[in-house]
């Protein structure tokens, strides 16, 4: 797991996903591999059908080619991969990513005719079933923003725990702050859980979900938080001040590649910043080795190329 995915999209490459992707890859001392993937023709034997994949392929090396000269004008050492495939882009990214560290991809406006058809069928599946972390870039960072800020969404449940790992490993290497933050939505009917205790509760397992993580990483500051309203509104609200905005996911994403949490989905339309996306650990190796534990500290900084 010695690079970080680009996918690049051979009709409009999202310069801040591509800025993010190069940056983070020279934080972690990792390969950046972009990648373009060119779909199957609907309809192999009709004419237009093969000569509009022909005139696809064309302008995907040709998008490659641009990014990858961008990249080298931002990071002139930065070791930088290349690879075409042929293949539905979400399935092609979601193959590779098994063995990646993260995956980056780029986002238009929400509700764009562009996005409708385009991105959606990528940016919802693969969020969904990658194994290792997606992160969506609609925007430039924040980095004019102080303190710098990392803001991860906490519930207490196993996803919430490895978005934690993930979060304070990410502020170390932005030498950022971590904000940990649990939305309490408001109950319609008020019940004893509601009050006082409830809150003193909800206190105490965010501290649970983020003790020892200090310890693990001192040079991060972190701040811990109880909100109450709508999850979506309040973390949107978070991600104003944010340099990104980390979130867990549940479940696998099943045959059809659509289990997405109400709650990321949301945020993947309304958040201000780049939002990542951690899956749950994946426990073993086929040899039955041990990794990924959501109660164990990431990689270390800078992770050696293989």
């Amino acid at each position: 797991m010695n690079e970080i995915l680009l996918g690049v999209d051979p009709w409009e490459q999202s310069i801040p996903a591509l800025v993010w992707a190069a940056d983070e890859a020279v934080r972690r001392g990792l390969v950046l591999r972009l990648v373009v993937a060119v779909p199957p023709a609907h309809d192999p034997l009709r004419y237009d059908a093969l000569a509009r994949r022909s005139a696809l392929g064309i302008r995907a090396e040709s998008s490659i080619a641009n990014a990858e000269d961008l990249v080298r004008e931002l990071h002139d050492g930065l070791r930088i991969a290349t690879e075409r495939a042929n293949g539905v882009p979400a399935t092609v990214l979601r193959d590779m990513a098994g063995h990646a560290a993260l995956v980056v991809l780029g986002s238009r406006r929400p509700g764009s005719v562009a996005e409708m058809f385009s991105e959606s069928p990528v940016i919802v599946p693969l969020t969904a079933q990658a194994d290792c972390p997606v992160v969506v870039v609609r925007a430039p960072e924040r980095i004019a923003v102080h303190p710098p800020t990392v803001v991860v969404g906490v519930d207490g449940s196993e996803s919430s725990r490895a978005a934690v790992a993930f979060a304070v490993e990410e502020a170390s290497l932005r030498a950022a702050r971590l904000r940990a933050v649990w939305v309490w939505p408001r109950s319609v009917l008020a019940h004893d859980g509601d009050g006082e205790e409830g809150l003193a509760e909800r206190r105490r397992l965010l501290a649970e979900s983020v003790a020892g993580w200090a310890e693990r990483y001192p040079d991060v500051a972190v701040s811990e938080e109880v909100l109450r309203g709508h999850p979506v509104e309040q973390l949107a609200l978070a991600s104003q001040e944010s340099l990104s905005l980390v979130v867990g996911r549940r479940g696998r994403g099943g045959y059809s590649g659509m289990r997405l949490g109400s709650t990321v989905h949301g945020l993947l339309h309304r958040a201000s910043c780049p939002v990542i996306t951690v899956p749950l650990p994946r426990r073993e190796y086929r040899t039955g080795g041990t990794v990924g534990r959501a109660d164990a500290p990431g990689p270390s900084k800078g992770s050696a190329e293989r």
